[in-house]
């Protein structure tokens, strides 16, 4: 019983999350202007459980095999160390952004739709970690100058 290819076939459920998040995101809009008239808050509803979809795929992705590259755009990252801390450093910064934003969201605004709105927020930002640790995995399995570094001791 191989437990990495059982996770990486768990992994591929990120993509209807990810399908379930851009659902909620696009349905407001596709609802009619009568219906956003009603009521407004329809937008930040769906947002946020779009949001909160959005985290739970992207932490799915940390399951999948960090030993095999998907595409030849992440073979051109993954492989060159330059671009793979670039990458890596912007996903933290993502993931750093996403949760500031959203924990001063959630403590400094009051009860209300924006409240509800940091939570989904701070979901997708929890959810990027596992995205983060992903990545760094797959950088330090791919990178090309991996056998060329000499420590320095």
């Amino acid at each position: 019983m191989d437990f990495r290819k059982i996770f990486h076939y768990i992994s591929y459920l990120q993509y209807p999350l990810m399908l379930m998040a851009l659902y909620y995101v696009l349905t407001p809009y596709l609802l009619g202007m009568e219906t956003l008239k009603e009521n407004p808050n329809v937008i930040f509803e769906n947002l946020n459980t779009g949001l909160i979809f959005m985290g739970l795929g992207t932490s799915f992705s940390s399951l999948q095999d960090t030993t095999r590259i998907q595409n030849k755009i992440s073979r051109k990252i993954w492989e060159n160390p330059k671009k793979g801390k670039i990458a890596i450093v912007f996903i933290g910064s993502t993931i750093l952004f996403l949760l500031c934003l959203g924990l001063i969201g959630y403590f400094k605004l009051g009860n209300g739709i924006l409240k509800e709105l940091s939570v989904g927020i701070i979901v997708l930002g929890l959810g990027m970690f596992g995205f983060l640790k992903g990545a760094i995995e797959m950088f330090e399995n791919h990178r090309k100058d991996k056998n060329t570094v000499t420590n320095n001791i």
